[in-house]
């Protein structure tokens, strides 16, 4: 499958014919990429679907970090090549996912001899570092109402989002318990109604403006 000039655009025509020889994997929904205390085998590269990389905390709770979606990068892998770290968080797949592996000897390589790849992956690391920055100052600043109305907003499809109470936890830095008393008196108040695993948005001006409280 030649997915590396779509993928990695500027590498030369042998570099990228090396990538393109590489095997493609099919994952399925909910397998495992890895988990704490791996160690990175190798640089994925997702050409399709999306893997959700979270961290659980010593009590249980768990937030997610970020989703690795074709053409971004996995900073926790990144960062266990360069810095032969072991993983902190869990990876999983949120739908079917084809990758392809680059293995670290052949990453490696590709960093010190390809100016191309070089930037790709630097760029990519700090696209993902402003995002987890951000995540930061999401959850250590923004009131959780405020977190959660943006989560249904951004999750939304034709006007519901179909999640768990502990996957919107995940999402926005919280606890499930916190999250079902919110939603609750969301609800109450006519911006939504719940079902088991289904929230129907029925006020998103409502909604628009809680995201934006501080």
């Amino acid at each position: 499958m030649a997915w590396a000039r779509a993928a990695l655009p500027g590498l030369d025509d042998k570099d990228r014919a090396r990538l393109d020889a590489l095997p493609v994997q099919t994952l399925p929904r909910g397998a495992r990429l890895f988990a704490p205390g791996d160690r990175a085998q190798g640089f994925a590269v997702v050409l399709s679907g999306r893997v959700d990389v979270s961290l659980t905390g010593p009590t249980g709770r768990e937030i997610l970090l970020y989703a690795v979606e074709p053409g971004q990068s996995c900073i926790q892998t990144t960062l266990g090549l360069l810095g032969d770290e072991p993983y902190s968080g869990e990876a999983l797949c949120m739908s079917e996912v084809t990758l392809t592996l680059i293995p670290a000897a052949q990453f490696h390589a590709l960093m010190a001899g390809s100016e191309a790849f070089r930037s790709f992956v630097f760029r990519a690391l700090a696209l993902r570092m402003h995002d987890m920055t951000a995540l930061l100052e999401r959850v250590a600043f923004t009131r959780v109402e405020a977190r959660l109305a943006q989560a249904l907003l951004d999750l939304e499809i034709d006007g519901a989002v179909e999640a768990t109470h502990a996957e919107l936890a995940a999402r926005i830095g919280s606890a499930r318990e916190v999250v079902s008393r919110r939603l609750e008196a969301l609800a109450r108040r006519g911006f939504l109604t719940t079902d088991r695993g289904r929230v129907a948005l029925r006020d998103r001006t409502g909604l628009r403006r809680l995201s934006l409280a501080v």
